[in-house]
C-alpha cells in the first residue's frame, strides 16, 4: 500500500507540472523548454519562503504568485514578439531562459542542497491497511486530485475557461468579439508557471532542492504529456499515474530497469496511438 501511495504522490506531482506545460503548448502552441527551470525556481522560491517564516504553508501561496508574475514577464518580454515566427525561435529562446533561470538561481542560492521540512501536522507517518504511510505523501495525493478536480472545472465550466479555449482555438474571432487575447495569453503562460511553482513547493519536502532538479524530472513530464496527448489535461492525468505508478513499482520491484520501463511505456503508447491517449488524430487527406 505504502508503494501505491508513493506512486499517487509521484504522480500527482506529475500531473502538476505537466498540466501547465500541456495547457501551454494546447492553447498557445509553444513548447516551453523552460518549464522545468520555473519548476526549480518555484522550489527555491517556496524554500526561502518557509527558512524565512518557517511556515510551509505560505510558501505553499507565495511561490505560484511569484511564479505567475514570473511567468507573465516571459511571455510578454521573450514569447510575444516571437509568435508567429517559427517554432524554431520559440525553442532557441525558452532554452534560452533555461540559461538565465538557472544562474540567476546559482547567483542567489549557491549550489548546496536545501530542503523544506514538512509543516508539524504532515510529518510522519501513519498506519494504515497494515503498513505505515507518510502524513506527507497523502496530502500530496489529496492536494493533487484537488488541483485536478479545480482545472477541469475552470477549464470545461467557466466563462474564462470558455474565453481561454476560443483564443486558443481561433484568436482572429475572438479578438471580434472583444476578447483581449494578448491579455489572455499572458494569463495562460503565468497560470502554466504558477502550476510549475505549486509543483516546486510541493516538491521541497520530498526531494532535494538543488540546481538541476528541473531537468530531471522535465523529462518525466514530457514524457507524460505526449502519452497522454499534446494539450489535453485528461491525457495528463493518465500519463502521470502510468508514469508514477511505474516510478513507484519499480523502484520497489526493479530498480535497475526503471528508466526502461518508463520509456517503454512511453514507446508502447507511440506505437498504438501515436497522437497520444487522448489526442487527436489529424487526417492526412
Amino acid at each position: 500500500m505504502s508503494t501505491f501511495v508513493i506512486g499517487l504522490s509521484i504522480a500527482m506531482l506529475l500531473f502538476l507540472l505537466a498540466a501547465g506545460l500541456t495547457l501551454i503548448f494546447g492553447m498557445l502552441g509553444i513548447i516551453n523548454f523552460a518549464h522545468g527551470a520555473i519548476y526549480m525556481l518555484g522550489a527555491y522560491v517556496a524554500y526561502q519562503v518557509a527558512a524565512t517564516t518557517q511556515n510551509f504553508w505560505l510558501a505553499l501561496l507565495v511561490a505560484p504568485i511569484v511564479l505567475a508574475v514570473v511567468g507573465a514577464g516571459i511571455e510578454r518580454v521573450v514569447l510575444r514578439p516571437i509568435y508567429e515566427r517559427p517554432h524554431e525561435f520559440q525553442l532557441v529562446a525558452t532554452f534560452g531562459l533555461i540559461l538565465v533561470i538557472e544562474e540567476a538561481v546559482r547567483m542567489i542560492w549557491g549550489l548546496q542542497l536545501h530542503n523544506i521540512a514538512p509543516p508539524p501536522g504532515l510529518s510522519g507517518a501513519v498506519h494504515l491497511f497494515g503498513t505505515d504511510i507518510s502524513k506527507y505523501r497523502l496530502f500530496v495525493v489529496l492536494f493533487g486530485a484537488a488541483m485536478v478536480v479545480l482545472l477541469f472545472f475552470g477549464i470545461e465550466r467557466t466563462k474564462l475557461g470558455l474565453v481561454l479555449r476560443a483564443s486558443s482555438n481561433n484568436a482572429g474571432m475572438a479578438e471580434m468579439l472583444g476578447v483581449d487575447v494578448g491579455r489572455v495569453r499572458t494569463a495562460l503562460f503565468a497560470l502554466g508557471a504558477a502550476l510549475a511553482g505549486v509543483a516546486g513547493a510541493i516538491a521541497g519536502p520530498m526531494l532535494p532542492i538543488q540546481l538541476q532538479m528541473g531537468f530531471s524530472i522535465i523529462l518525466d513530464c514530457f514524457i507524460v504529456v505526449i502519452i497522454g496527448g499534446l494539450g489535453n489535461i485528461r491525457g495528463a492525468v493518465v500519463g502521470a499515474l502510468l508514469i508514477g505508478m511505474t516510478r513507484a513499482y519499480g523502484q520497489q520491484y526493479a530498480a535497475e530497469w526503471i528508466d526502461i520501463a518508463t520509456y517503454g511505456v512511453l514507446v508502447v503508447t507511440l506505437l498504438v496511438r501515436p497522437q497520444g491517449l487522448f489526442g487527436i488524430r489529424l487526417r492526412t487527406s
